[in-house]
């Protein structure tokens, strides 16, 4: 089981039982209050319960394919690079076409939810965090997530 939250459109955090993993989208950072510090950039690494990859795009950006429990999180932003390199239960994006690409079950929105609802004919509900218990709680059909 974990959690997704976000406080900004840059930011996607994710928390299990052994700590929360903050993804800084803009800037390509993880911060996970690590000894070592934060990551920057392209990697492979666990975190806690995390398996991460960070994928390096075309334009110096960095998108991430984060597994746990057998739930895999795309977070992308409005990157549109790379996507053949993402598997995405649930995708973190502002992309329409990004979710076109993946079709993801959930689609947590970090930015213009309005034209992103109209594009995709899809309805979308707002929480405070997103919770997953497992792969098949995940919902059937797409659905929108707004955070708050």
């Amino acid at each position: 089981m974990f959690e997704i939250e976000s406080k900004n459109q840059d930011e996607i955090i994710i928390t299990t039982k052994k700590g929360g993993i903050k993804f800084n989208i803009a800037d390509g950072i993880i911060d996970a209050n690590l000894a070592v510090g934060k990551i920057e950039g392209p990697c492979e690494c666990e975190i806690g319960d995390a398996a991460i990859r960070g994928i390096a795009t075309a334009s110096g950006h960095t998108i991430y394919d984060v597994e746990i429990g057998g739930v895999h999180t795309g977070i992308v932003g409005a990157i549109e690079e790379n996507l053949d390199d993402l598997v995405a239960d649930i995708l973190c994006t502002s992309s329409v076409r990004a979710v076109r690409e993946l079709e993801p079950k959930v689609i947590v929105s970090m930015g213009n939810i309005d034209g992103m609802v109209a594009d995709l004919k899809l309805s979308a509900r707002t929480e405070k965090k997103l919770k997953i218990k497992s792969l098949d709680s995940l919902p059937t059909t797409q659905e929108v997530i707004v955070l708050s």
